[in-house]
C-alpha cells in the first residue's frame, strides 16, 4: 500500500517451497546447492529478527529499520525522502517498543486504509474494520510465529515473528509497532485475499491464535503463500483500483496521496 519508497521496504521474498524427498542423487545435488545459495538469506533474515527482538534505543530502531531497507533495497540510491522516511518510522519504532501506550492504534491503521482506498474509489468491499485487521494481524503473527520454527519453512524476511506487538499473553496486541504496521499495511494491498478470510473468521468468531492451542498438530495453512499466489492483479479489486488511480491522475498525485498518509500514520511530533 504505501509504495515508492515505503513498499520496497517490504517486498519480502516467499518463503522457499518444501521439496519433496527423492533417491535422485542429481536432484539431491541440486536442492543442497538451493540450500547452500539460500543460506545468506536464511542468516540476513535470523539477523534482522534479532534485531526486531533486542531494541533498547532509538539507534536500536534505526539499526532494525536500515537493515530491512538495506537488505531489500541495497545501499545505493538512497534518496533524501527515504532516509527521512527510515528516521520517522525507526523513532515511532522505538517508541512502541519502549511504552506499549505509544503503540500505533489498530483504529488509526483502519482509518489510514479506508481513506487510501476511498481515494482510490476502490468497491465498498475493500472498506475495513478493527475487528477485522486484528483478526488478520493474529494470522500473520501466529502462522509467521510457527512457520519460523519449522525447519520445512526456511526463516526468511516473510516470517519473522519479532516484527509484531504482543500483549503479556502471547498474543498480538491491540496496537502495532511500526514496521508491523506498514507490513500490515503493504499484505492488505497485495493480498487482500487475507483480508477476506478474515472477515469470514470475524463472522464465524474465530481467532488463528486460538485454533492453533486447541489443535497441537500441523501447523495452520497459511492464508496466501507467495510461492502459490496464482491470481491475477484483476482479481485483487485493491490492486486494480490503485492501477486506474495513476492511470486517471498521474504517479505524481499518487505519491503525494501516499505522503499524506504517511504523515496520518506517522504525525511528525
Amino acid at each position: 500500500m504505501i509504495t515508492v519508497p515505503l513498499a520496497i521496504l517490504f517486498l519480502f521474498g516467499a518463503p522457499q517451497q518444501p521439496v519433496s524427498q527423492q533417491p535422485d542423487p542429481a536432484l539431491q545435488q541440486r536442492v543442497e546447492e538451493a540450500r547452500a545459495r539460500y543460506e545468506p538469506i536464511r542468516q540476513a533474515a535470523i539477523h534482522v529478527n534479532e534485531l526486531a527482538g533486542n531494541i533498547h534505543s532509538e539507534a536500536d530502531a534505526r539499526a532494525f529499520v536500515d537493515a530491512v531497507a538495506e537488505r531489500l533495497t541495497g545501499t545505493q540510491h538512497q534518496s533524501w525522502a527515504t532516509l527521512g522516511i527510515r528516521h520517522r518510522v525507526a523513532h515511532a519504532e522505538y517508541e512502541a517498543v519502549s511504552d506499549p501506550s505509544r503503540l500505533i492504534p489498530e483504529q488509526r491503521i483502519v482509518d489510514v486504509w479506508n481513506e487510501y482506498v476511498r481515494e482510490l474509489d476502490a468497491p465498498e468491499e475493500t472498506l475495513v474494520t478493527v475487528a477485522e485487521l486484528h483478526n488478520l494481524r493474529d494470522a500473520t503473527y501466529t502462522t509467521n510465529k510457527l512457520m519460523w520454527k519449522k525447519e520445512r519453512f526456511p526463516q526468511s524476511l516473510w516470517t519473522m515473528p519479532d516484527v509484531h506487538a504482543v500483549d503479556a499473553d502471547g498474543k498480538v496486541a491491540n496496537g502495532c509497532r511500526a514496521v508491523e504496521s506498514l507490513k500490515i499495511l503493504h499484505d492488505m494491498s497485495y493480498f487482500f485475499q487475507n483480508v477476506q478470510r478474515a472477515r469470514e473468521r470475524v463472522q464465524e468468531g474465530v481467532l488463528v491464535s486460538d485454533m492453533a492451542r486447541q489443535r497441537k498438530g500441523p501447523t495452520p495453512q497459511r492464508q496466501v503463500e507467495r510461492g502459490h499466489l496464482t491470481v491475477s492483479a484483476n482479481a485483487n479489486p485493491v490492486r486494480q483500483a490503485e492501477y486506474q488511480y495513476v492511470q486517471a491522475h498521474g504517479g505524481r498525485d499518487y505519491q503525494r496521496l501516499l505522503e499524506r498518509l504517511f504523515d496520518e500514520m506517522f504525525p511528525a511530533e
